[in-house]
């Protein structure tokens, strides 16, 4: 079976998306139809915009959408038969299923985006990469920490993201480097993502999302939340919203696609991120990107 995977924020760079528009007049109109929806030539600073620019939260955010759902839909032999999405993905994914339309779901990422940002600036924050140790010893020391301090991204075996106050994240990579982990990086993102502290974006997307209109998908999502197959219009919906305060379980979704029968991943949007991350989970799988 193929499955189609999106990536999340950190995919972008500049001149993102340019050969797409270039040469495949089906996403050209992807990207035209996006300027005139946000209200602003994002294209502009996709193509040639400076990392700077890409960063902002009103771009970062769409501007991946957008790509992603450009790469996969334009393709003449796109045929998922199950997708799932790393975080922001999710949405990507959704339109790939046919569950979201492309204008419903780039106005629900921007408000995702603008939402968190606003969720960042109450609660200063950040998030850590923990390299090299097992989930459950950085679970058990995060539950050590007297501050908000939780597991975020489970990426991959020995790759798992932690997220919360700046205190917290500071003393949970000494106490992890003491447990022996290889690396504890602290990431250069504005908020702590996937955590409690998100829970002002959370409530701001809930009333967003229960006003959008969802189709039941030609194919089920693996949501980030439970890493379970999901095709149930209303499930899809409170998984959406769960997933801003919610750990990405990334190791879990591609775990539970392989044993459904995924065999061929494709990664459609900017980078490679999502491959790499696959082959260390399913190394016996297929993995490409268009």
């Amino acid at each position: 079976m193929k499955a189609y995977i999106f990536p999340g924020q950190g995919a972008q760079f500049t001149g993102m998306g340019k050969d797409l528009y270039d040469t495949n007049p089906k996403a050209k109109l992807f990207f035209e139809n996006a300027n005139d929806i946000l209200g602003f030539s994002i294209t502009e600073i996709m193509f040639a915009g400076s990392a700077d620019e890409l960063k902002k939260t009103n771009v970062t955010q769409p501007a991946i959408f957008i790509h992603s759902v450009a790469a996969g839909l334009s393709n003449r032999t796109f045929a998922p038969e199950m997708v799932a999405g790393h975080s922001l993905g999710e949405f990507s994914a959704l339109v790939a299923n046919k569950a979201l339309s492309f204008e419903d779901a780039l106005k629900l990422v921007y408000k995702r985006a603008m939402a968190m940002q606003r969720a960042c600036e109450l609660n200063p924050s950040t998030m850590a990469a923990i390299l090299g140790l097992e989930d459950k010893i950085v679970e058990d020391v995060c539950a050590t920490i007297d501050e908000v301090v939780v597991a975020a991204n489970y990426n991959c075996p020995g790759q798992l993201v932690i997220s919360g106050s700046l205190k917290g994240i500071e003393i949970a990579c000494e106490k992890l480097k003491a447990a022996g982990a290889k690396r504890a990086l602290p990431l250069p993102v504005g908020g702590a993502f996937h955590s409690p502290l998100m829970e002002p974006a959370r409530e701001e997307l809930a009333k967003a999302i229960e006003v959008t209109n969802f189709q039941t998908p030609n194919c089920p999502v693996y949501q980030n939340v439970n890493a379970t197959p999901s095709s149930d219009v209303n499930t899809i919906k409170k998984n959406l919203i769960d997933q801003l305060t919610a750990p990405v379980r990334w190791t879990q979704s591609v775990q539970s696609m392989v044993r459904d029968g995924g065999k061929t991943f494709i990664e459609c949007g900017p980078g490679k991120v999502l491959q790499g991350l696959v082959k260390k989970i399913a190394p016996e799988v297929e993995v490409m990107s268009i």
